[in-house]
C-alpha cells in the first residue's frame, strides 16, 4: 500500500500554516499553534486517531484566535483529503461515543465527497483557557469543507466546557480512525455503489 501522507502549506495575510500528516501513524504529534488548549485538542485527534500529526501555525493572535483555528481546520482538511487519495479500500464511515466524567459526545463521519457539518454543542462556557469555544465550530467547518466529508457532532451531555470539548475532539479522532481504516474485505474497492466518492 502506498504511504498515506501529505505535507500542505497555507499562507494568507492572516496565517501561515504547515500540516504534515501520516494517516497510518502511531499517534505522534508536534503541535504549535500559539493557543495552548487548541494544541491539547489537536493532540487528542492524533492520539485517538492513530495519526502522526505535525502542525506549525503562526497567526494574528493579537486580534484573536479565529483565523488561526479556522485555517488550521482548512489545512488539516486539505492534508487528510490529499493523504486519503482515491479512497479505495477505506471503510468510509466512522463513529464514536466518548465520555469524560459527566460529559458525553458522539461524532459520525462519512468520507462522502460532499462537505457538510451538523454540530450541536451547548458549551457551558465561552472560553477555555485562551480558546474561544465558538471556534470549535469554525475548526470543524473548515475541516469538513476541505476534507470533503459529512460530519455530525453532538455533545449529548456535559457541565464542564473543558470536558465537553475534549470528548468532541477525542470522538472525532476515533471516528476518523475508523473511517480511514483499510477494510480487508474490500481492498482496492471504492466504498460506494456509484463507483466514486
Amino acid at each position: 500500500m502506498n504511504p498515506r501522507t501529505a505535507d500542505v502549506n497555507r499562507e494568507t495575510r492572516e496565517t501561515q500554516i504547515r500540516v504534515q500528516i501520516n494517516l497510518d501513524g502511531a499517534g505522534q504529534s508536534n503541535l504549535h499553534t500559539g493557543i495552548g488548549f487548541f494544541d491539547h485538542m489537536l493532540d487528542q485527534i492524533a492520539r485517538h486517531g492513530l495519526i502522526d500529526l505535525d502542525i506549525q501555525a503562526k497567526g494574528d493572535l493579537h486580534i484573536d484566535g479565529h483565523h488561526t483555528v479556522e485555517d488550521v481546520g482548512i489545512t488539516l482538511g486539505q492534508a487528510v483529503a490529499q493523504a486519503v487519495g482515491d479512497k479505495k479500500g477505506i471503510r468510509r464511515y466512522g463513529h464514536a461515543y466518548v465520555p469524560l466524567d459527566e460529559a458525553l459526545s458522539r461524532v459520525v463521519i462519512d468520507f462522502s465527497g460532499r462537505p457538510g457539518l451538523e454540530m450541536h454543542v451547548p458549551f457551558k462556557s465561552g472560553v477555555i483557557g485562551q480558546f474561544d469555544t465558538q471556534l470549535t465550530y469554525e475548526f470543524f467547518q473548515g475541516f469538513a469543507n476541505h476534507a470533503f466529508v459529512t460530519l455530525h457532532i453532538d455533545n449529548l451531555r456535559g457541565e464542564n466546557a473543558h470536558h465537553q470539548a475534549e470528548t468532541l475532539f477525542k470522538a472525532f479522532g476515533r471516528a476518523l480512525r475508523s473511517a480511514l481504516e483499510i477494510d480487508p474485505r474490500s481492498v482496492g474497492q471504492i466504498p460506494s455503489t456509484k463507483g466514486s466518492l
